[in-house]
């Protein structure tokens, strides 16, 4: 029986991220979530992989005890079984230290897994570091950005769109693939599915004590990435009046804004104008 692992992580639906000025990360506990979308689309390839050669899907997921919410919805779509990583000591690491503790839970918690599914970036750090480094860690070969995934014994065969070029790479299992957001349209969660995950599903909890994680190994304090400030980004808007008759508006429309138009239209206005004359 084939073992899938599809890692999913929680990320804000708000755009006003609440973050902590002293440490520069995310205040997760604080903000409205939701599964990433390319996670969804990695859950969705798994679930059409177990639907052709069978199998068991375990959705895995680091976070506060919100993150919770998620591996209901996976179960709901058709995952067997949710893993959450949670311990405020694992909060702040970056991807490399993200990495290390997601290895050592699907060690510890899918021993003897075929296959691991991520998606290929998340909404709220666009890295795409993760799988990459998670396959390292757990010495698997891996492909990232990966469009279509068939499985034929122990094989797994998969294609992606590099540099325009269409790329077909096998891997034998157990092995990595990090997946696009453009094949692999999520289903739609059923509703009697979410009310049986949530009131008969069980979600197992492992903390740092439960996977046998050296503090000094997780979390900020191991991490090499720091934040050193974060910024808002501020949006400003000047209203500007154009007077005269309608020709002259639309020449003064062109003399103050034809490289912005240009660039939108995809045309260079000025040359434009000088074949003209």
């Amino acid at each position: 029986m084939m073992k899938m692992v599809v890692c999913i992580k929680q990320v804000p639906m708000v755009s006003e991220l609440p973050w902590d000025p002293a440490t520069g990360t995310l205040k997760r506990d604080l903000a409205e979530g939701m599964m990433n979308p390319a996670c969804r689309s990695a859950m969705e390839a798994a679930l059409r992989i177990r639907e052709a050669e069978g199998g068991e899907i375990t959705a895995i997921t680091m976070g506060p005890p919100m993150a919770e919410e998620i591996l209901y919805e996976a179960i709901a779509l058709g995952a067997d079984r949710g893993v959450l990583l949670t311990d405020r000591r694992m909060a702040g690491a970056d991807t490399s230290v993200t990495s290390y503790t997601l290895a050592r839970a699907i060690e510890k918690a899918c021993a003897g897994f075929d296959l691991i599914l991520c998606g290929f970036s998340t909404s709220d750090s666009e890295t795409a570091q993760v799988g990459p480094q998670l396959a390292e860690e757990l010495d698997v070969p891996g492909v990232a950005y990966v469009d279509e995934i068939a499985v034929s014994g122990r094989t797994v065969r998969v294609q992606r769109l590099a540099d325009n070029f269409l790329e077909t790479l096998e891997m034998a299992l157990p092995a990595l693939v990090t997946v696009t957001t453009s094949v692999y349209t999520p289903r739609y969660v059923p509703l009697g599915g979410l009310q049986a995950a949530f009131s008969q599903a069980e979600i197992e909890t492992l903390d740092a004590e439960a996977l046998g994680l050296d503090q000094e190994m997780i979390g900020v304090k191991a991490s090499a990435t720091k934040i050193l400030n974060v910024t808002s980004p501020t949006v400003g808007k000047k209203n500007i009046v154009l007077t005269g008759t309608p020709k002259r508006i639309v020449e003064q429309l062109f003399e103050r804004f034809d490289d912005k138009i240009g660039g939108a239209i995809g045309k260079d206005l000025k040359a434009d104008k000088k074949k003209r004359s």
